[in-house]
């Protein structure tokens, strides 16, 4: 009898053990109601006081059997009062990384409020209080605007049994993001609105993938434009490794154009003049220097080097010993070695003045995103917080590194052979600029961009089948960022007013 007892009390402990694993197991997989959060606001953008609504939310991705698998944060200002939103353009805004959030074209350009740091480039953001600003270089006149965080960023993350590896590549990034895209057109009734992307950086990779994805899934949606911001569309010559000769041309006229803004070279010209100057060295004279390699005479290669000099302001020898091949990260440190400071990879006109003045590239890191990514992260914050009225109950990650370090650049499924090569989607735009012919776009590049060179723009879109007479190229006296040097975030808001309305 008490065998018997022992027996069942010990099955009864079992199954209850079964079933409260199972029940944390189904715990695990719950998902909780999304937030959102709306507020209502009024500014003056373009010359006219426009009402709009904001609304800050999660929007939940399902996966085929309509399981909630991910969660991506938007924050999206509608003009209010309107009646026929076929005639108002909605933009589609995001950064890119991969693992970066939407904050930096948030809260620095298209965003109602935008931080304000040296325009200059001379002064470190410092601590708070910061200057948080009303744009009035703002484009709600003109668009709706709708910020996007891929997920890993910002607030969004995969929720229930999603997982990271689903989102987490250059197709599956596009996928995800296309999805969000339709969904948000969809619920807003947006699908004859017109329609733009505006991504920055790795954001230009993810904007032509994603136009690409688009067209694709049975849901068909064709774009308007597409605004490229330091675009990096082909990443051989946005990569400065040893043996990469594409991309020793293309940084080439960068350094020249940041050689000239530290007064190191081109004195007496204008930029533009010095930067024209150095774009036909690099076509005539070095490409065909950098080909040949050894099999140049100590004659011609002292010749290429004296003339590299002269544009790039570093010393002769110092190129020679270098075999005509100057790695970004060498210049950066390079340039202003006589004064003890290295140059911002993102801005070569940030300066950074670190204890080790001999080391081979900048050991503190990059002048330019440490000297503004504090002010940035408290004013989003801040502004979340105050404005918007967002409470969540996890941090807002403004970048990720655990995204890009697990980040898969495959172009194509498993199972299909594959080798290894640069990331490239030029392809992809100009095979979609040819299957949808009202799609054009807008190229900006800043001169002292130092790790989107201007001129791999120029060498990128000037093939991979792009369509030239669609595409509007401008350029800009500051980095990757242009907008954060004022004169040319009033440029680049009117050249975006112009592609918008053309």
């Amino acid at each position: 009898m008490r065998h018997s007892l022992k027996i069942l009390y010990c099955c009864f402990l079992t199954l209850l053990t079964t079933a409260l694993c199972a029940q944390e197991k189904a715990d695990s997989n719950k998902v909780p109601p999304p937030k959102s959060f709306i507020t209502n606001h009024q500014g003056v953008f373009g010359g006219k006081i426009i009402r709009y609504k904001a609304t800050a939310k999660e929007s939940y991705l399902k996966n085929d059997k309509g399981d909630s698998v991910a969660s991506i944060w938007s924050v999206a200002y509608t003009q209010e009062g309107l009646t026929d939103l076929s005639k108002r353009p909605v933009t589609f805004v995001f950064n890119g990384g991969p693992g970066s959030a939407s904050i930096w074209l948030h809260m620095g350009m298209f965003g109602p409020q935008i931080v304000k740091v040296d325009s200059d480039a001379k002064k470190d953001d410092g601590a708070a209080p910061y200057a948080l600003v009303d744009n009035k270089q703002g484009l709600l006149d003109l668009t709706d605007l709708v910020f996007i965080d891929p997920v890993g960023t910002g607030y969004s993350r995969v929720v229930g049994k999603g997982k990271n590896e689903d989102y987490w590549g250059l197709k599956e990034d596009a996928a995800s993001i296309a999805k969000f895209m339709r969904l948000w057109v969809t619920e807003n009734k947006r699908w004859f609105s017109p329609k733009y992307i505006a991504g920055e950086s790795f954001g230009t990779t993810r904007a032509a993938a994603v136009a690409n994805a688009l067209e694709k899934d049975g849901q068909t949606m064709d774009l308007n434009g597409l605004v490229l911001i330091s675009q990096a569309l082909d990443y051989t010559g946005s990569t400065s490794i040893h043996d990469n000769i594409t991309s020793n041309l293309t940084y080439l006229p960068s350094m020249a154009a940041t050689a000239w803004y530290h007064k190191k070279a081109g004195q007496g010209k204008t930029l533009e003049a010095f930067v024209e100057e150095c774009r036909k060295f690099t076509y005539d004279n070095y490409a065909p220097a950098l080909y040949r390699g050894s099999l140049l005479s100590a004659a011609e290669q002292n010749a290429v080097a004296e003339k590299m000099a002269y544009f790039i302001g570093l010393d002769k020898n110092y190129i020679l010993r270098s075999n005509l091949s100057i790695l970004m990260h060498r210049f950066q440190k390079q340039l202003l070695a006589d004064q003890g400071l290295a140059i911002g990879r993102l801005d070569g006109r940030f300066m950074g003045d670190e204890a080790d003045k001999v080391s081979e590239g900048p050991d503190l890191g990059d002048p330019s995103d440490y000297q503004i990514g504090g002010a940035y992260t408290a004013a989003l914050n801040h502004y979340y917080a105050s404005t918007l009225k967002v409470e969540m109950d996890r941090p807002y990650l403004t970048s990720n590194d655990e995204v890009g370090e697990k980040w898969r650049w495959r172009p194509v499924p498993d199972g299909q052979y594959w080798e290894p090569m640069p990331v490239n989607v030029a392809r992809q735009l100009g095979e979609t600029m040819r299957r949808n012919t009202a799609m054009k776009v807008l190229v900006a590049s800043g001169y002292y961009d130092l790790i989107c060179p201007f001129f791999d723009t120029e060498y990128t879109f000037a093939r991979n089948g792009i369509v030239p007479e669609r595409v509007t190229k401008t350029y800009y006296e500051a980095g990757h960022m242009m907008y954060l040097h004022e004169p040319d975030m009033v440029k680049l808001a009117g050249d975006i007013r112009k592609f918008l309305t053309e």
